[in-house]
């Protein structure tokens, strides 16, 4: 199981400082998790992420159930013994992707069948299967198979998503058996603030040991995305952890927090690497540009991960050019290594009570305008009260 609690709140806004015990590993949060969809973070060893400060990683349950399958990891004694990752793991549910990957898929109250977009083999899961699959894998937290409506949809569509996804929520609760795993509910709603509260508030109901929000980042705009988190995190409790699926970018995350979220995942690091898209205190650097190929320069003067203090643009474009493999383990190592950093600097300055300068200082590096979306978390206190 696991253990959270809130040690600093922000006094202007809903950011805060906590910590998140597992058997495995103690996380400070607000934290992210970098994604090993089929164990491991591309590219990198568990000693890597380790080394940029990671305690806590995200594997996918869809992808590992394909491929080699959970009742092989289960006999390779779980995934921590078969990836050799000694830190916490979070599996998802394989909802999201199963909705957004499989070539068809027929959604059901009983479960889901879908083809798989590897070999288009046909395969059910239900809320039952998810828990198996997920207790199999061994991670310290799972989560409950949820329905996620593809925006845009109607509001009979995404309804009948939060219906669905209580009452799988109610099926992942009564089938679990391993008491050495703690369980996250999701919570639906699409763009309708009533629903998300709808949803939220039955899915707090159920008792989880956190509470993710789920999909958002799916195509609505940035306004949008934080509008349901402003009527969404309030109804959240505070005494447990509130998980973010799949938001990454900085910006994400700096307004994430801003709104109480605690947990991010997102391939955004892994995958910009991989593609030469390199995160700096001042913007992005494209390394497979022409302009870099005489550069001296470290990625970024001020970054203090060991990519930036061995290798100058030059080398990493040369190596990105030429397609080394090099190339995308270097850019991926510090893409986490600011990831991790920048969470690290907005735990401190939570901590410290200058995260609104923090958030001003970002946006001016940035050179970009803060989003005009409300960071109180605060709601529509009467259209939420209609529910």
């Amino acid at each position: 199981m696991i253990q959270y609690r809130v040690r600093q709140q922000d006094r202007r806004s809903k950011a805060r400082v906590g910590q998140l015990r597992t058997a495995r590993a103690v996380i400070d949060t607000p934290a992210f998790m970098p994604v090993g969809s089929l164990g491991p973070v591309k590219g990198l060893e568990p000693e890597d992420l380790q080394n940029v400060g990671f305690r806590l990683l995200l594997n996918n349950a869809y992808h590992l159930y394909l491929r080699p399958g959970h009742k092989i990891v289960a006999e390779m004694g779980g995934l921590h013994a078969f990836t050799g990752w000694p830190g916490s793991i979070l599996t998802d549910s394989g909802g999201f992707q199963i909705f957004s990957l499989a070539k068809l898929c027929t959604v059901t109250d009983e479960g889901v069948i879908f083809q798989s977009h590897i070999d288009g083999s046909t395969h059910f899961i239900t809320p039952e299967t998810a828990v198996d699959i997920q207790e199999a894998l061994g991670a310290d937290i799972i989560m409950a198979f949820d329905q996620c409506v593809a925006l845009p949809a109607d509001r009979e569509a995404v309804q009948e998503g939060v219906r669905r996804t209580k009452l799988w929520a109610e099926r992942c609760q009564t089938s679990r058996r391993r008491a050495d795993q703690a369980m996250f509910g999701i919570v639906q709603g699409g763009l309708d603030p009533e629903l998300r509260v709808q949803s939220a508030r039955e899915l707090t109901a159920m008792g989880f040991e956190g509470y993710a929000v789920g999909g958002l980042s799916v195509g609505e705009s940035k306004a949008d995305m934080l509008e349901m988190l402003d009527v969404t995190v309030p109804e959240l409790p505070e005494d447990k952890p509130r998980y973010l699926m799949g938001v990454g970018h900085p910006v994400d995350l700096i307004e994430g927090v801003s709104r109480g979220i605690d947990m991010f995942d997102c391939v955004v690091p892994s995958r910009h690497g991989r593609t030469g898209s390199l995160f700096t205190a001042k913007g992005r650097v494209v390394i497979k540009q022409a302009q870099y190929a005489r550069d001296e320069r470290p990625i970024d003067p001020d970054c203090g991960c060991p990519v930036c203090g061995r290798y100058s643009r030059a080398y990493l474009h040369h190596l990105f050019a030429a397609k080394e493999m090099l190339g995308s383990r270097l850019n991926t190592l510090h893409n986490l290594w600011y990831f991790s950093d920048f969470m690290r600097r907005m735990r401190t300055a939570i901590a410290q009570g200058t995260f609104s300068e923090f958030r001003h200082t970002f946006y001016l590096s940035q050179e970009q305008e803060p989003p005009e979306a409300d960071v109180s978390g605060g709601r529509d206190q009467n259209r939420a009260q209609d529910i």
